[in-house]
């Protein structure tokens, strides 16, 4: 059975800024429409990636252990990571806003973590099968990392409302940073990702005799 091509194999290029098609014979050339750069994959996409993967890995873990915010009540203050925060809401009977916190927190960030390993070890061990499915992987990655940012938003909301000096306050933690960055740096390493990679794996496959 005959594979379709490759716009690659057949002497085309995308541009990664405009989307503009061009021939292979203008790559690192300044692209006709929007004048970047052109290049027939992302240079050093792996390398980038891995070094943001990296980074996210390690700030995940104090993102999880330190608190994410100090509530002070009536001169006592609470300390609270996620975790704690989700249990107190659930103590509060607000399972709902407990469960999207616990997803948007913790679930998707790790998930966004192992996904984008995956995607790396897709293309470092040449994995030649199911193309389409990690490029679905790739986009859903895209896709929810926004939402991850929920904890801190809620903190902002916090802090900006709930300030009425020795009384009550809410003082956003050392783990609020490290949670941010580690948002961040995921949606930099899913950025830094270039998917064609996969697809040139399967190129490779079925070029082989």
């Amino acid at each position: 059975m005959t594979s379709n091509p490759s716009a690659l194999s057949q002497g085309l290029v995308r541009c990664h800024e405009c989307g503009q098609v061009v021939q292979i014979s203008l790559v690192n050339k300044p692209c006709p429409v929007c004048q970047s750069q052109l290049h027939a994959r992302t240079p050093h996409s792996l390398q980038r990636t891995t070094a943001y993967l990296l980074s996210s890995y390690i700030l995940y873990i104090p993102a999880n252990v330190f608190p994410i915010m100090n509530v002070t009540q009536m001169g006592v203050t609470e300390e609270h990571t996620i975790l704690g925060g989700i249990l107190s809401l659930i103590e509060s009977d607000m399972l709902p806003i407990a469960l999207l916190v616990m997803i948007a927190s913790i679930l998707v960030p790790l998930l966004k973590l192992i996904g984008i390993t995956l995607l790396l070890l897709n293309v470092q061990l040449r994995w030649q099968r199911n193309a389409r499915l990690w490029t679905m992987l790739y986009r859903a990655i895209c896709f929810v990392g926004r939402w991850s940012m929920l904890d801190i938003f809620m903190i902002s909301i916090l802090v900006a409302l709930v300030d009425l000096g020795s009384v009550s306050k809410v003082i956003a933690g050392p783990a609020a940073t490290a949670f941010a960055a580690v948002v961040v740096l995921t949606m930099f390493a899913a950025k830094s990702f270039d998917p064609r990679l996969i697809w040139d794996n399967q190129s490779t496959r079925k070029s082989r005799p």
